[in-house]
């Protein structure tokens, strides 16, 4: 599907200088309906690409499912228009067998935006969803240097952001050698972070123990949330986190870094994982 960027007639004005008519290219936003077991659980705004990561992750997000084996298949639904087309923006997820149905309270029947992972809840404390994987235990220690290169990184995964402009990024580093294990984009930054969570489900990688999550946005609660359910002990992003995402990552022990830029960076949570080896201590 070539469904991850369109292009628009646009009018380019500069103050005091003809307008130029040109084509511009911009982000896909459509909706995606993900179905478990055949009833509708959520609707979600995303960029069309890595639909079946983006459900399992944020599966995974919910409490739902925890390991690869939990998710048995997916599939897009035939027939999701009148006329019977498939859209492929309404995927059904198949549970394996003895893994429990959602609770009917997390089913969301109003459309999430893509910048909003968390709409739908009715309390904050109703999404902080009980974790299979203890953060607090991993023993990763990263380098600052390591840390210092993964924007710059993560920056040359972002084919379609350079195109458009309009689209967030996550990607998923091993902390100890800094190898990039995926990288994905969307117009959603929870989006983006769901679909390296879901990557990582179907590869039975989870608990993501010794990793570092690196994101092109700010460190918000349900990033943070979201690296916790997935068992990720740092989250690292290039703007501020949220004072509750700050509150959370240290009630959690995970490592929670901001404004990660150039070789410097705000360390609000975890700060003994860091290892700054260019200083004698």
């Amino acid at each position: 599907m070539s469904r991850i960027a369109a292009r628009r007639k646009v009018v380019r004005l500069t103050v005091g200088e003809r307008p130029i008519t040109r084509e511009d290219m911009l982000a896909v936003e459509e909706p995606l309906e993900i179905r478990v077991n055949g009833r509708s659980l959520a609707v979600t705004m995303r960029t069309p690409g890595h639909d079946f990561d983006l459900a399992a992750g944020f599966l995974v997000s919910e409490g739902i499912i925890a390991e690869g084996a939990h998710f048995s298949a997916a599939r897009y639904c035939a027939g999701a228009t009148v006329d019977g087309a498939n859209t492929y923006n309404v995927l059904d997820v198949t549970l394996a067998q003895g893994v429990a149905a959602p609770d009917p309270s997390l089913e969301r029947n109003f459309l999430t935006t893509s910048s909003c992972g968390l709409c739908g809840k009715a309390s904050i404390d109703a999404v902080r969803t009980k974790s299979r994987f203890n953060v607090a235990a991993d023993e990763l220690r990263v380098d600052a240097e390591l840390l210092a290169s993964l924007p710059d990184r993560l920056r040359e995964h972002q084919a379609v952001f350079e195109k458009t402009g309009g689209l967030h990024a996550a990607a998923l580093f091993d902390g100890a050698t800094g190898e990039l294990l995926v990288a994905r984009e969307d117009v959603g930054r929870h989006n983006a972070v769901d679909k390296v969570i879901g990557w990582a489900v179907k590869e039975n990688l989870l608990p993501l123990s010794g990793t570092v999550l690196m994101v092109s946005s700010r460190g918000s609660f349900e990033l943070a949330q979201k690296a916790m359910m997935a068992g990720i002990p740092v989250l690292a992003a290039v703007s501020a986190p949220s004072s509750l995402a700050a509150e959370f990552a240290s009630e959690v022990g995970m490592t929670l870094i901001g404004f990660l830029r150039g070789r410097s960076m705000v360390i609000y949570s975890g700060a003994e994982r860091i290892v700054n080896t260019l200083v004698s201590v």
